[in-house]
């Protein structure tokens, strides 16, 4: 059921709501919906092939407009993983509204202070309850609600995004459908990835970049089966993987190679070509893992909210390096990453520290090399003083991530000292890491704090959380 303030009736909708194939958004129907009628193009449970989902997306276009979304308006859209959340969201496009993707995770309070900044005249969510967790889609009936206080788009970017949060708070990001296209064009470039009449297998969240434009978007326009599995285990996503006949690619964040790589016994699979994660660097021992267990590359790939996909290692052959997507231009100031942008993905934000003359301050620091191959190197503020001398946070966690028995790692400076939150095996022995780390980082790079807790906190998006105050308060918990 779709509620407004007032309904209207389809048949009296005004012509200009109605979608038409001659409008300017119709690069919906041109890029992401066309292909034959009975391919399919997503499985989330059931099959779902291109007539169906074009069917959804005439009812869903027709459902908006009834609840007063039209060309030029703004709509927040809080749903789970689901086929209706994959309609609405290119009904709304097709009518040509900006579409701010806000998190089903998040709380009533979360969702009333994010949609103060983007306004939306209508926010989209479900009439019931999410499935559990574990779930990776759920079957939803979308609700469009109008809100009093909505005001029309006051820029022609398609697509409004948080950031992850996982540093700090989250920011507004904008993107223009221009921009959408021309990160699908360096996906097509991408020979490694997957191609028309292959598969992805989808564990990202669709919410934030990688899932939507690489995951969804990527799958739609370059003709490749979208899969999600039902369930977000182990188990659950090595069945899905091995339930088709077709080359398939695992799409996902380091945290789910990390899942997969401990599974103790995977079934064969034959069509598996290559795993892909993104979304933060991968402890140095995990590719060799991911490689000795399933037969077949862990790709990697950089990128952020604001341009999308920036460089990859498709192969797994250049690690730690990347090779930069087509057309992407690069440089270092004073050891930070920028990379060119002709403007601010930072709609009414003024911040020449993020973004200024024509480059976008990624804040990351990197080395770029002759070859023009790009190496991340960590958070540029991951560098701190102690007593004078220069200590690289990021130096720290990717020893401790190396070392025997660490599962996984968060290094933090708070307070005037280096704090490391660690994860560890099973009968893993505390006192053993910390003289590991002793016999490979001079005294003064070595935490003064150690936290031992059984899961690290994550964000939404799979990343590890970094803030010291949330981590000492999930300490104090687990405590």
């Amino acid at each position: 059921m779709w509620s407004r303030v007032d309904r209207l009736s389809p048949s009296v909708l005004p012509a200009a709501f109605l979608p038409h194939s001659d409008a300017p958004d119709s690069w919906v129907d041109r890029l992401l919906l066309a292909g034959p009628s009975g391919e399919e193009c997503l499985r989330l449970g059931a099959p779902l092939d291109r007539h169906a989902l074009r069917a959804l997306v005439d009812e869903q276009s027709i459902r908006l407009a009834a609840a007063g979304l039209g060309p030029g308006g703004t709509v927040a859209l809080r749903l789970p993983p689901s086929v209706a959340f994959v309609a609405v969201l290119l009904a709304c496009w097709r009518i040509g509204a900006q579409v701010a993707l806000l998190d089903h995770r998040l709380t009533g309070r979360e969702i009333d202070a994010a949609v103060v900044r983007p306004a939306p005249q209508v926010l989209v969510g479900s009439a019931h309850r999410s499935a559990a967790a574990l779930r990776g889609f759920s079957e939803v009936e979308p609700v469009a609600v109008a809100l009093a206080d909505g005001r029309a788009a006051r820029t022609g970017h398609a697509l409004i995004q948080l950031s992850s949060g996982s540093t700090g708070p989250a920011k507004v990001i904008a993107r223009a459908a221009s921009d959408l296209l021309r990160e699908l064009d360096c996906y097509r470039r991408l020979v490694e990835f997957p191609g028309e009449g292959e598969r992805v297998v989808l564990l990202s969240s669709v919410v934030h970049v990688l899932g939507l434009v690489g995951g969804l978007l990527n799958s739609l326009y370059a003709r490749v089966a979208l899969t999600v599995p039902e369930r977000m285990t182990a188990a659950g996503i090595l069945a899905e993987v091995a339930a088709s006949d077709r080359p398939t690619t695992v799409l996902g964040v380091p945290f789910h190679a990390e899942l997969l790589a401990g599974a103790v016994t995977p079934p064969p699979l034959p069509r598996l070509r290559r795993m892909v994660v993104a979304g933060e660097l991968v402890r140095p021992r995990l590719p060799a893992l991911f490689t000795g267990r399933y037969g077949v590359p862990l790709g990697t790939m950089y990128g952020m909210t604001e341009t999308g996909v920036i460089a990859t290692d498709l192969s797994g052959t250049l690690h730690p390096a990347k090779r930069p997507v087509h057309g992407m231009e690069l440089r270092l100031v004073k050891g930070e990453l920028q990379i060119g942008a002709a403007s601010s993905p930072y709609p009414g934000l003024d911040d020449p520290t993020r973004w200024s003359d024509g480059w976008l301050h990624t804040r990351d620091a990197a080395e770029l090399g002759g070859d023009g191959l790009v190496t991340v190197l960590g958070r540029l503020d991951s560098q701190v003083s102690i007593g004078g001398l220069k200590v690289d946070l990021t130096e720290v966690e990717q020893t401790l991530a190396a070392l025997p028995g660490v599962r996984e790692v968060v290094v933090v400076f708070d307070d005037g000292a280096i704090e490391a939150y660690l994860a560890t095996e099973a009968g893993a022995d505390l006192d053993a890491v910390e003289n590991g780390l002793a016999r490979r980082l001079a005294a003064y790079k070595r935490p003064r704090r150690f936290a031992r807790l059984d899961r690290l906190p994550r964000t939404a998006t799979g990343k590890l959380l970094r803030d010291p105050a949330a981590l000492r308060a999930t300490t104090a918990t687990a405590g």
